[in-house]
């Protein structure tokens, strides 16, 4: 297979146990470089399993899990500069609550990246542009609404110019009026051809962007298609029923 052609993330056969809990289950998904996935499915699924561990945060036990060419947990280097290709959105924002809002972007790039202070600000303010939200540069996370925090958040992941974004649930802390802010920023970030994993309930997200949708329940994979199939009224009788549900509300 060629580099070219080869998929960002290539998962096959994932499996994890917490004690006795089998969290993930034979799980099998490959994304090629500018796509964009919606993993979604009920509480306790395993979706943030399964993305935790293509960010190298979780371990597993079995299968394999390829990350931009590298198997992960094979060479503790490999896997820590594998990593560095991916930028990471959580549920919660995970600013830190001391620096300002330019500090909070610009720390990973001093600190990891070694750039000089001018440049990684010069980083820093293009992507909070990007994210709609330069004029708080100079604000601490408190002052900001939960949307505009989890905008810095996206910013902050995206100085490091990663090849994958991650986005775990993105908007579930959220207020509902703060929700469309960050969603139209994953869909600018989506339509510029940024690779995205995104576990989220957000289904109308899923029918405007998505490449494929993957369905989850109890720790395995049991539907996947193009955007436009999954909402189409076609796949398991599971999605059918979840998908229903969710769109009622």
């Amino acid at each position: 297979m060629s580099q070219q052609s080869e998929p960002i993330v290539d998962i096959q056969g994932l499996n994890k146990w917490y004690g006795a809990l089998h969290v993930l289950n034979d799980v099998d998904l490959t994304v090629a470089s500018g796509a964009c996935v919606v993993v979604c499915g009920p509480s306790g699924s395993g979706k943030s399993t399964l993305i935790r561990c293509v960010n190298g945060l979780g371990s597993y036990q079995k299968g394999t899990l390829r990350l931009a060419g590298t198997t992960l947990g094979v060479n503790a280097r490999e896997t820590a500069a594998a990593r560095r290709q991916t930028g990471m959105v959580f549920q919660s924002f995970n600013l830190f609550p001391h620096l300002t809002v330019l500090s909070n972007c610009t720390l990973a790039l001093q600190r990891v990246a070694g750039r000089s202070r001018a440049e990684a600000e010069h980083i820093a303010m293009s992507h909070l542009e990007k994210v709609r939200i330069p004029e708080k540069a100079k604000s601490y996370p408190g002052q900001l609404s939960g949307g505009q925090q989890q905008r810095v958040a996206i910013a902050r992941a995206l100085c490091l110019n990663p090849r994958l974004m991650l986005f775990d649930e993105p908007t579930s802390a959220l207020d509902p009026e703060m929700i469309k802010e960050v969603l139209d920023v994953m869909v600018a970030l989506a339509r510029d051809g940024m690779t995205m994993i995104c576990v989220t309930h957000e289904m109308g997200f899923a029918r405007e962007v998505a490449d494929q949708v993957v369905f989850m329940d109890g720790g395995c994979i049991l539907d996947r298609a193009p955007a436009r199939d999954f909402f189409g009224g076609s796949g398991h009788p599971r999605s059918r029923h979840f998908l229903n549900t969710v769109l009622k509300h």
